[in-house]
């Protein structure tokens, strides 16, 4: 498991799938998000399924809040498109409960995976793709320390029209030097 401050990410367990099934079939959370079909438990088995034939590093994290002495699922998050020659990948996450919303999680939970996409995995560059109309997810990444690197114009169509998605990356140079200044 990987431990911050108030989260933990642990491996994506089986039980877990009910509560994915019930978030990416809410329209709030999957706003930000590339769904758009409704999502049934058969299929989100089937992805569960798929996920032993990834590579360890790409397989996605539980997003996990202590209450008292018990830790509650509030999302997931991971890495995928790992390159090995490029020493780069690119970084997806979601936070199912909306009732945590806004709570600074969300900023937590990409500092985490920007340690250790850093610092265990040996990433020189990590990056995410997010619609310009969603400033709160915007507002959480610039606070890990992404940086916007440029917009891929009327890239995405949704209810009926399209938009833009910003291209922000964080590289282990930024990563180091931010790291320092915190020490």
């Amino acid at each position: 498991m990987i431990f911050g401050k108030r989260i933990r990410l642990r491996a994506v367990e089986r039980e877990d799938l009910p509560l994915f099934v019930e978030w990416l079939n809410d329209p709030e959370v999957i706003e930000g998000l590339i769904f758009f079909q409704p999502l049934s438990s058969e299929d989100e088995e089937r992805w569960f399924e798929s996920l032993a034939d990834r590579p360890p590093s790409e397989r996605p994290l539980a997003i996990e809040i202590k209450e008292g002495e018990t830790w509650h699922i509030i999302g997931n998050c991971g890495f995928h498109n790992i390159s090995q020659i490029n020493r780069s990948s690119e970084v997806g996450i979601f936070i199912g409960e909306k009732s945590l919303w806004n709570a600074g999680y969300g900023t937590e939970t990409m500092q985490l995976l920007l340690k250790h996409g850093f610092e265990t995995l040996n990433l020189n560059r990590i990056s995410l793709l997010v619609y310009d109309d969603n400033p709160g997810a915007i507002r959480a990444y610039e606070k890990a320390g992404f940086v916007l690197e440029g917009r891929l114009r009327q890239a995405k169509y949704k209810h009926g029209r399209y938009g833009d998605e910003l291209i922000m990356s964080v590289l282990r140079s930024e990563w180091d030097a931010r790291t320092l200044l915190e020490e």
